[in-house]
Protein backbone atom coordinates (compact mmCIF):
# COMPACT_ATOMS: atom_id res chain seq x y z
CA UNK A 1 0.00 0.00 0.00
CA UNK A 2 2.60 2.63 1.16
CA UNK A 3 4.37 1.94 -2.13
CA UNK A 4 0.81 2.96 -4.02
CA UNK A 5 0.95 5.71 -1.96
CA UNK A 6 4.26 6.61 -2.99
CA UNK A 7 3.50 6.20 -7.09
CA UNK A 8 -0.12 8.15 -6.17
CA UNK A 9 2.56 11.33 -4.74
CA UNK A 10 4.37 10.97 -7.99
CA UNK A 11 1.56 10.81 -10.08
CA UNK A 12 0.37 13.77 -8.42
CA UNK A 13 3.46 15.70 -8.77
CA UNK A 14 2.93 15.15 -12.64
CA UNK A 15 -0.64 16.54 -12.47
CA UNK A 16 0.07 18.83 -10.56
CA UNK A 17 2.52 20.67 -12.66
CA UNK A 18 0.63 20.40 -15.53
CA UNK A 19 -2.29 21.86 -13.47
CA UNK A 20 -0.16 24.98 -12.59
CA UNK A 21 1.56 25.27 -15.77
CA UNK A 22 -2.04 24.67 -18.20
CA UNK A 23 -4.86 26.63 -15.92
CA UNK A 24 -6.59 23.60 -17.17
CA UNK A 25 -9.20 21.85 -14.97
CA UNK A 26 -7.72 19.71 -12.37
CA UNK A 27 -10.26 16.74 -12.56
CA UNK A 28 -9.98 16.78 -16.13
CA UNK A 29 -6.25 16.58 -15.45
CA UNK A 30 -6.11 13.53 -13.09
CA UNK A 31 -8.46 11.71 -15.51
CA UNK A 32 -6.41 12.26 -18.78
CA UNK A 33 -3.71 11.35 -16.15
CA UNK A 34 -5.26 7.84 -15.31
CA UNK A 35 -6.26 7.18 -18.95
CA UNK A 36 -2.85 7.40 -20.93
CA UNK A 37 -0.87 6.35 -17.18
CA UNK A 38 -0.26 2.43 -15.94
CA UNK A 39 -2.09 2.88 -12.87
CA UNK A 40 -1.94 -0.83 -11.66
CA UNK A 41 1.05 0.24 -8.59
CA UNK A 42 -1.04 4.14 -8.07
CA UNK A 43 -2.97 4.59 -5.35
CA UNK A 44 -6.04 6.09 -7.58
CA UNK A 45 -8.41 7.08 -4.99
CA UNK A 46 -5.63 9.31 -2.94
CA UNK A 47 -4.65 10.60 -6.50
CA UNK A 48 -7.98 11.83 -6.95
CA UNK A 49 -8.00 13.41 -3.33
CA UNK A 50 -5.30 14.95 -4.16
CA UNK A 51 -6.71 16.63 -7.73
CA UNK A 52 -9.75 16.73 -6.40
CA UNK A 53 -9.29 18.85 -2.97
CA UNK A 54 -6.12 20.68 -3.10
CA UNK A 55 -7.18 23.11 -5.59
CA UNK A 56 -9.90 24.12 -3.81
CA UNK A 57 -7.44 25.08 -0.99
CA UNK A 58 -4.75 26.14 -2.94
CA UNK A 59 -4.85 29.92 -1.86
CA UNK A 60 -4.75 28.51 1.60
CA UNK A 61 -1.53 26.22 0.96
CA UNK A 62 0.10 29.31 -1.01
CA UNK A 63 0.00 31.64 1.96
CA UNK A 64 1.18 29.04 4.26
CA UNK A 65 4.17 28.13 2.22
CA UNK A 66 5.22 31.76 1.08
CA UNK A 67 6.49 32.73 4.79
CA UNK A 68 9.46 29.96 4.24
CA UNK A 69 10.61 30.38 0.86
CA UNK A 70 12.18 33.61 0.82
CA UNK A 71 10.58 34.91 -2.32
CA UNK A 72 6.91 34.97 -4.36
CA UNK A 73 5.68 31.85 -4.78
CA UNK A 74 4.99 32.39 -8.40
CA UNK A 75 8.66 32.60 -8.40
CA UNK A 76 9.81 29.10 -7.84
CA UNK A 77 9.96 26.45 -10.22
CA UNK A 78 7.32 24.61 -11.30
CA UNK A 79 8.16 21.39 -10.23
CA UNK A 80 9.03 22.82 -6.59
CA UNK A 81 5.54 24.35 -6.30
CA UNK A 82 3.89 21.23 -7.37
CA UNK A 83 6.09 19.12 -4.13
CA UNK A 84 5.35 21.85 -1.72
CA UNK A 85 1.40 22.32 -2.24
CA UNK A 86 1.49 18.54 -1.92
CA UNK A 87 3.75 18.26 0.97
CA UNK A 88 1.13 21.45 2.95
CA UNK A 89 -1.58 19.92 1.79
CA UNK A 90 -0.77 16.71 3.15
CA UNK A 91 0.60 18.65 6.72
CA UNK A 92 -2.60 20.38 6.22
CA UNK A 93 -5.62 17.77 5.68
CA UNK A 94 -3.59 14.39 6.02
CA UNK A 95 -3.32 13.95 9.47
CA UNK A 96 -3.42 10.30 9.14
CA UNK A 97 0.12 10.70 7.40
CA UNK A 98 3.07 10.58 9.84
CA UNK A 99 5.19 14.35 9.43
CA UNK A 100 8.35 12.29 8.90
CA UNK A 101 6.73 10.37 6.35
CA UNK A 102 4.97 13.77 4.42
CA UNK A 103 8.88 15.59 4.74
CA UNK A 104 10.98 12.21 3.68
CA UNK A 105 8.61 11.65 0.95
CA UNK A 106 8.42 15.30 -0.29
CA UNK A 107 12.38 15.14 -0.19
CA UNK A 108 12.33 11.69 -2.58
CA UNK A 109 9.76 13.78 -4.66
CA UNK A 110 12.11 16.64 -5.15
CA UNK A 111 15.25 14.25 -5.75
CA UNK A 112 12.90 12.41 -8.93
CA UNK A 113 11.77 15.14 -10.33
CA UNK A 114 13.45 18.54 -9.33
CA UNK A 115 16.97 19.68 -10.22
CA UNK A 116 20.58 18.99 -8.14
CA UNK A 117 19.49 20.68 -4.91
CA UNK A 118 15.80 21.05 -5.26
CA UNK A 119 15.74 18.42 -2.22
CA UNK A 120 17.16 20.67 0.37
CA UNK A 121 15.34 23.72 -0.50
CA UNK A 122 12.18 21.62 -0.42
CA UNK A 123 13.60 19.74 3.03
CA UNK A 124 14.21 23.34 4.68
CA UNK A 125 10.30 24.56 3.24
CA UNK A 126 9.00 21.63 4.86
CA UNK A 127 10.46 21.04 7.72
CA UNK A 128 9.00 24.59 8.62
CA UNK A 129 5.92 24.12 7.65
CA UNK A 130 5.34 21.54 9.36
CA UNK A 131 6.22 22.53 12.65
CA UNK A 132 4.10 25.44 11.65
CA UNK A 133 1.01 23.17 10.96
CA UNK A 134 1.13 20.62 13.44
CA UNK A 135 2.23 22.07 16.07
CA UNK A 136 0.88 19.13 18.40
CA UNK A 137 3.39 16.80 16.66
Amino acid sequence: MSSNRHNARKAAVQALYQWDLTQQDAKDIEEHFSQIHDMQNIDKKYLREIMLELPKVEVELKGAIEPFIGRDFAALDPVERAILRLGAYELSYKSDVPTRVVINEMIELAKVFGSDHSYKFVNGVIDKLAKELRKAD
